[in-house]
């Protein structure tokens, strides 16, 4: 059974404002295994945080499969809380986000979210990858 442990942020200039997306992929050791930050255009903060788990799942998919368990990390409380069905989500386009998170979810055996704070150390290194994105 493989275990993979996934970090996403998400960012805007502005809140709608220019925005961008960061993840990495770790091994259940804590080997990289694969690093992104890109930008995405003008978007919200919160979609941003969706849009960067989105691509970070649609990545995993080439490292894992039936049997593996992933374990996501973010420092978006509102995704994270969504997510876990804590807070209701009002806003139908956060709404159809949440869906396509849990459609990526499906093939895999297990997948966790969990919300850390700003200053974890992956946490801090995703915010800084989706930083460079926007300063290029």
């Amino acid at each position: 059974m493989e275990k993979l442990i996934i970090y996403t942020d998400g960012a805007s200039r502005g809140n709608p404002g220019q925005a961008s997306i960061a993840f990495m992929i770790l091994k259940g050791n804590g080997s990289l295994l694969y690093e992104k930050g890109e930008r995405i255009g003008l978007d919200t903060n919160n979609v941003a945080e969706y849009k960067a788990l989105l691509k970070a799942l649609e990545t995993a998919k080439h490292y894992g499969d039936s049997e593996t368990e992933i374990t996501c990390f973010s420092d978006s409380k509102l995704m994270v809380s969504q997510l876990n069905g804590d807070f209701k989500i009002k806003k139908p386009h956060l709404k159809k986000l949440n869906e396509m998170i849990k459609e990526l979810t499906k093939p895999f055996k297990s997948v966790e979210f969990r919300n850390v704070p700003r200053e974890d150390k992956n946490i801090s290194h995703v915010d800084m990858l989706g930083n460079m994105a926007l300063d290029s």
